[in-house]
C-alpha cells in the first residue's frame, strides 16, 4: 500500500518542477529576447520485485519473482523553445531585432573580470559616451572580426539589414550575427544569454538585422496560464491520493484489530 504513497509523491515533485518552469516563463513575458522553456517527464525504470528469505517456500535461500514494479515519474530534461518572438517597434536606431535564426555576439565580463563570448537575441543596445555599442548591462557588442564596435557619437548612424553600420554614408562596422548547427550545444546563461558548449559548431546566419525593432519574449500568456492551471489540478490530485492513503493507514493502525473491552 505504501507504493502508492511514493508514486503520488514523485508526481507532486514533478508537477512542482513543471510549475516552476511555467512561472519563470510568465515572469519573463516582457523580457526582450527571452525564449520560453518547457519541462519533460520520464518514468522510473521498471524494477523487478522479488520475495526473499521466505520460509513458506521451504527454504530461506529461495527468491520468488513477484513481477515488475514502476515506482512513478521523475523529472526529465528542460528544453528551450527558440521560436521567433513578436516584434515591437521602437524607432530607436540601436534597438535591433533578428528576423530569422541567429544570435548577436556579446563580449561578456563576469564579476572576476574574465571575458568570454556570449550569444543573445536581446538587441536592446545603447551607445556609451565613448561611442561603444553595448548591452543594457554594459557588455560590448562584437563585430564580424570579434572586436568591440565603436562609433562616432557626433554622427547619426544607420544600420542595414546585413548588420552593417553606416555613418556619414560610410560603412564603419558590421554587427556579428552567428548561428549554430545544433542548439542542443547551447547552454542557457541568465535569462537571455547563451554560451556554446564543447562540440558546438557555428554556421552562417540567414537572419536579417532590423533596426528600430525589438524581439519580445515568445511566451504566450494564455497558453502558459492554461498549462499552469492544469499543473495545479494534477498537483492537487496527487495531494488527495496521499491524504487518502494517510487516512487509510490511520484506520489500519488505530482502529482495525482494536480489542473491545
Amino acid at each position: 500500500m505504501l507504493k502508492g504513497l511514493y508514486t503520488a509523491y514523485t508526481g507532486m515533485i514533478n508537477e512542482q518542477h513543471r510549475m516552476d518552469t511555467m512561472t519563470n516563463n510568465l515572469a519573463n513575458v516582457s523580457t526582450v529576447g527571452f525564449k520560453k522553456e518547457g519541462a519533460t517527464s520520464r518514468s522510473f525504470e521498471d524494477v523487478l520485485t522479488v520475495k526473499i528469505k521466505d520460509a513458506s517456500m521451504g527454504s530461506t535461500r529461495i527468491t520468488q519473482p513477484l513481477g515488475y514494479d514502476n515506482p512513478g515519474v521523475k523529472i526529465g530534461e528542460n528544453y528551450t523553445d527558440y521560436g521567433q518572438g513578436s516584434f515591437r517597434i521602437t524607432d530607436n536606431t540601436y534597438d535591433l531585432a533578428l528576423a530569422g535564426e541567429g544570435f548577436f555576439a556579446i563580449q561578456y565580463t563576469n564579476k572576476a573580470g574574465e571575458t568570454s563570448t556570449m550569444y543573445t537575441r536581446n538587441g536592446q543596445f545603447t551607445l556609451t559616451r565613448d561611442g561603444y555599442l553595448t548591452t543594457e548591462d554594459g557588455d560590448y557588442v562584437l563585430d564580424t572580426q570579434n572586436n568591440r564596435i565603436r562609433l562616432n557619437t557626433l554622427q547619426d548612424a544607420k544600420i542595414a539589414n546585413d548588420g552593417t553600420i553606416y555613418q556619414n554614408d560610410a560603412a564603419v562596422a558590421r554587427i556579428q550575427v552567428t548561428d549554430f548547427q545544433d542548439y542542443n550545444y547551447l547552454e542557457k546563461y541568465a535569462e537571455t544569454y547563451y554560451r556554446p558548449m564543447e562540440g558546438a559548431r557555428t554556421i552562417n546566419a540567414d537572419a536579417e538585422v532590423k533596426s528600430g525593432y525589438l524581439e519580445m519574449a515568445n511566451v504566450n500568456i494564455v497558453s502558459e496560464m492554461v498549462n499552469l492551471i492544469a499543473i495545479s489540478r494534477q498537483y492537487e490530485s496527487n495531494q488527495k491520493i496521499i491524504q487518502t492513503y494517510d487516512d487509510s493507514l490511520n484506520i489500519a493502525v488505530n482502529q482495525l484489530g482494536k480489542l473491545q473491552g
